[in-house]
């Protein structure tokens, strides 16, 4: 399922903020940049931007499948998120051998190492 169209990272200048300002972790498969915001107009959400780039897959079918698995992970792991940080998952090309459950994973792993979601709750949503 997809993330709510509120929840989502639009912008590039929201994107470049992240990769520019944010703290990042990298596992094999995804690297994870996360900005807190505090002087957001909506002070109790996080929002969401993915990435996968060409280098990934050259298919866009295969690309969309990827964007996919890591938009219903994050809707998992949605419940455990704080609120008022951006987040965006940038897809590292070895992903194209993941399944849903490695994502869910490294995603819930990243998350924690970044102090966005509580290390207890990862436990209970895996």
């Amino acid at each position: 399922m997809a993330l709510p169209k509120s929840l989502r990272l639009h912008r590039s200048d929201a994107f470049s903020a992240v990769h520019r300002q944010g703290r990042r972790r990298r596992s094999d498969h995804l690297s994870v940049g996360v900005l807190p915001i505090r002087n957001s107009p909506e002070p109790h959400s996080s929002r969401f931007g993915i990435t996968v780039s060409k280098k990934v897959s050259k298919r866009a079918v295969v690309r969309n499948r990827l964007k996919r698995q890591i938009s219903a992970a994050l809707q998992q792991l949605l419940p455990a998120i704080q609120n008022s940080y951006w987040v965006v998952v940038v897809v590292r090309p070895p992903a194209v051998e993941c399944t849903y459950r490695q994502f869910l994973r490294e995603l819930s792993q990243l998350l924690a190492d970044l102090e966005v979601i509580d290390g207890d709750s990862r436990g209970r949503l895996l």
